[in-house]
């Protein structure tokens, strides 16, 4: 299969890059930085690599051309931004480059992918939102959480709109997932976080996901659990917990 992954320099972009090319897969590896992809993948069978940042539409659609011209049977976007506004001021530029990557970006490179796939009558759409996106309010990452629905919600979407044409759209809501990143914005430790799930698992059920065309993955069972329990909650509770 041609397998796209925006967002696969690093974290479950890059692990299931990885895993796609293990198991035969043409992939086109994007990011922002090829410098950070390890010297393996740039020289891995059926690796492709294209360097551009998803909040620039002309290179993603450049890329797509380019890539698909074989056919593209899945496009992954695992692009995000992450900002902490508990430590951190969420200044005007920060905002805006939110909502570039995690909002509007992923819409674009959506819409990039269906014109093909609907040329096609075929192909598959994948999200990776976060278990942020399902709470109803998240004290000092609210926007995030906010940018994060909205994956959702483009999901369903696009989902209505290409059901009739073969074309699945899957949306995967992970927890916490223990790659480099988490561990960097944990002081090299994220073992506190809660029903943290190794890298490992998490692609297998990504994977599995995928491959059965599932509308939607949520992931640990816990998280899904707990995130139920706090939406029922008052939202000065909430604050207090902050």
């Amino acid at each position: 299969m041609n397998i796209m992954i925006v967002g696969g320099t690093s974290g479950i972009g890059l692990a299931l890059a990885r895993y796609y090319l293990q198991r035969g897969d043409r992939v086109a590896v994007c990011g922002r930085d090829l410098q950070r992809l390890p010297a393996d993948l740039h020289d891995a069978v059926g690796a492709v690599t294209f360097q551009f940042d998803i909040a620039d539409r002309a290179a993603v659609a450049q890329a797509m051309d380019d890539f698909a011209v074989q056919g593209l049977d899945i496009l992954i976007v695992t692009a995000g931004i992450y900002f902490n506004t508990r430590s951190h001021l969420l200044d005007e530029a920060t905002s805006l480059r939110m909502l570039q990557t995690n909002v509007s970006g992923l819409n674009h490179a959506f819409e990039l992918a269906a014109t093909k796939m609907l040329k096609q009558k075929s192909g598959q759409l994948v999200a990776i939102s976060s278990i942020a996106g399902l709470l109803h309010d998240y004290p000092g990452a609210s926007v995030y959480s906010a940018t994060k629905r909205s994956v959702l919600s483009l999901c369903d979407t696009y989902r209505m709109a290409l059901k009739p044409f073969s074309i699945a759209v899957t949306a995967i809501v992970p927890g916490y997932v223990d790659t480099a990143k988490l561990r960097a914005l944990n002081e090299g430790d994220a073992s506190h976080k809660p029903f943290i799930m190794s890298e490992q698992k998490a692609v297998g059920l990504i994977a599995d996901a995928i491959a059965g065309r599932k509308d939607r993955l949520v992931f640990p069972w816990q998280m899904k659990w707990l995130v139920g329990v706090l939406n029922l909650l008052p939202r000065w509770v909430l604050r207090v917990r902050k």
